[in-house]
């Protein structure tokens, strides 16, 4: 895309309805438009005459009229007008005239349509007749308006960037200059396609880094580095960007899981922006992002354990303000993540800096970003291979027992079955690492199928990502070529049913404790994960969250069309459904937990968490036929 084309993405971007769509749709438009000039006191609409284009108003200001010929509405920059006329039979019902020199993009009406086909918030805006203000007012729930809103909308100017080769102090002054707190750092060529773009004169650049302010204070002041140190010798190798289109929620959780303040923002891959941490705590006051503040504030165990009940009461301000279930497992898991980093750092400042590389791996609903209220830890170490056990062991247990036992005083209990990084067998060098996924999915015995339904799972918290990332790729390439374990773990995955008798009647827990109770978990979105994972191993995907596997499971042939929406509303339902029991347990003073009373649940909800359970009855039966146990072991199945 040229550099014009580009200018009217980004300009269009920012403002209502255009601020709600992809990219991909931005660049339909953009390529469409056709730009007009209206000098002062000129007419740009005329009653009655035929309309086909959409108007977007990109510099100047307008006034639209009544048939009779009062003022209707007064309009500035990022308005639009016209629509009106193109959802009723393309004349012009309110007349317009520019009132200033004004710039206007006319979008021709197919595409007009398209939009309103392709995109419901798009629709809704158009369809709705009222000022632009009060529509936004009243679409504005900001915990929900970050799930949509575009993080492209807060950006403000294009960013600062220089050459590796530039010095230090150049750079110092150019971004004091500019007032800017960070700038991006740019090497001639595209050696990482990831990074690459040509400018606006064809030349090919990549972006290699980003330089801040405390870099600046960290890695050159503190340092005593000379101000003809080239830019380049300073940066860090582990560049975290975001796309313009996704959403300030999405841009969020990026930040705090990878503890930055700074996010560079591409568009394909051409730099657009740089948003910082107060840009998203201005634009959204009061969600998790204080308490994520207060984790990395905390110098001690105590302290952070003192933040447990803000977890509760953010999740409940959460559900309450009707989150989903993607928002609250991200949020909380966001949350149990900086836990778990801040525990890490203060273990280093007490032992020391280790004595190699390693990762910090988290498994399960944390790894998938599927956390609820009711949680416990399930970790791991993954270490560099040059670990020796008699050298390193001790220092790699005090850390991992550090950790284990603060996140137990945070309220992550220890997890029952001793998957954490205190126990030896789990704290292990990458080598190991992946002998032990090599092994799982080759031999797939019980207990093998069980670590693989732990394990397979997996990201990391802390450290060296690409240990996890290299574990990551070989889950996604061997257990795909390996018919034996997809057809093991298919088995495996049908010994948690739903609670579903005859005439589709719930089947009750019987244990005692939770009689005449059915176990939301155990029952419904345990075996769901369980499904979606295999069929993800299946075709390949590096997804980690359910919802995203089930996107990639999509784009292929292994599931009839339209199932992998009923496995998504099912998993929704099912998720909301033991989330908001966990509530009503904290606001009623209760322990939460995963267990639900059908008696309680109103009826038209047992409706439908029956046809949850029927969805997920369905797709388990079908797991066995579309992986069978290969020929040469059905005689020892």
């Amino acid at each position: 895309m040229d550099v014009e084309l580009l200018e009217i993405h980004q300009h269009m971007g920012k403002y209502p309805p255009f601020d709600g769509l992809s990219d991909e749709l931005l660049d339909r438009i953009a390529e469409s438009v056709e730009v007009r000039y209206f000098k002062t006191g000129s007419e740009i609409l005329r009653l009655n005459e035929t309309v086909n284009e959409l108007c977007y108003i990109r510099s100047g200001a307008v006034e639209v009229y009544r048939r009779q010929g009062e003022l209707y509405n007064r309009l500035g920059e990022g308005d639009i007008f016209g629509h009106f006329s193109l959802l009723r039979g393309h004349r012009v019902r309110y007349p317009a005239k520019a009132i200033e020199d004004t710039l206007i993009y006319f979008i021709p009406g197919a595409v007009f349509q398209q939009l309103c086909d392709e995109d419901d918030h798009f629709a809704d805006f158009i369809e709705v007749e009222r000022p632009r203000l009060e529509s936004v007012a009243e679409e504005q729930k900001k915990s929900n308006d970050m799930m949509v809103t575009r993080i492209r909308k807060l950006l403000s100017r294009y960013p600062i960037m220089v050459e590796a080769t530039t010095t230090v102090q150049a750079a110092a002054l150019q971004m004091s200059n500019a007032q800017a707190s960070a700038l991006l750092v740019l090497k001639p060529g595209k050696d990482n396609p990831r990074f690459s773009f040509n400018d606006s004169e064809g030349v090919a650049w990549q972006m290699c880094g980003i330089l801040t302010d405390s870099d600046f204070r960290k890695s050159i002041v503190a340092q005593g580095l000379p101000p003809e140190t080239p830019v380049g010798d300073v940066i860090g190798s582990n560049l975290i960007t975001v796309q313009s289109d996704v959403s300030v929620y999405e841009a969020m959780l990026t930040m705090l899981r990878s503890n930055v303040h700074h996010l560079p923002v591409l568009y394909r891959q051409r730099p657009v922006g740089v948003v910082h941490l107060s840009d998203i705590i201005r634009y959204e006051t009061h969600s998790g992002l204080y308490l994520v503040s207060n984790i990395f504030s905390q110098s001690s165990v105590e302290g952070l354990a003192r933040l447990a009940p803000d977890v509760s009461a953010a999740f409940v301000r959460m559900v309450q303000e009707e989150a989903n279930s993607h928002m609250v497992g991200s949020a909380l898991s966001t949350i149990g993540r900086s836990f778990t980093r801040r525990l890490l750092e203060m273990a280093e400042e007490a032992l020391g800096p280790p004595p190699v590389p390693y990762s910090f791996m988290v498994n399960g609903s944390m790894a998938r970003n599927e956390q609820t209220i009711v949680t416990d830890q399930d970790n791991a170490l993954v270490i560099d291979d040059a670990f020796d056990p008699g050298l390193h062991d001790d220092y790699f247990y005090q850390l991992a027992k550090f950790v284990s036992d603060g996140l137990d005083a945070c309220g992550y209990t220890y997890c029952k079955g001793d998957v954490m990084a205190t126990n030896p067998q789990w704290r292990q060098p990458l080598r190991v690492w992946k002998d032990y996924f090599r092994d799982w999915i080759n031999n797939p015995s019980p207990e093998k199928l069980l670590h693989s339904s732990i394990f397979f799972d997996l990201d990391s918290a802390y450290g060296e990502d690409v240990y996890v990332d290299d574990l990551q790729d070989l889950v996604a390439s061997e257990a795909a070529k390996s018919p034996l374990f997809l057809a093991a773990m298919a088995r495996n995955a049908l010994n948690r049913t739903p609670p579903l008798g005859f005439f589709r009647t719930f089947v009750m827990e019987k244990d005692g404790k939770h009689n005449n109770s059915i176990n939301l978990k155990r029952r419904g979105t345990a075996p769901m994960v369980d499904l979606i994972r295999i069929h993800a191993l299946a075709c390949g995907s590096k997804a980690q969250n359910s919802f995203e596997r089930l996107d990639d499971i999509a784009k292929t042939q292994l599931l009839a069309n339209g199932v992998s929406d009923k496995l998504r509303y099912a998993l929704e339902f099912l998720c909301m459904s033991r989330i908001r029991h966990q509530v009503i347990d904290l606001q009623e003073e209760r322990t939460p937990d995963n267990n639900i009373e059908p008696e309680n649940v109103a009826s038209n909800e047992r409706h439908t968490l029956k046809d949850a359970f029927q969805v997920l009855s369905n797709a388990q039966k079908f797991l066995k036929f579309r992986y069978p146990m290969p020929a040469s072991r059905q005689g020892r199945s």
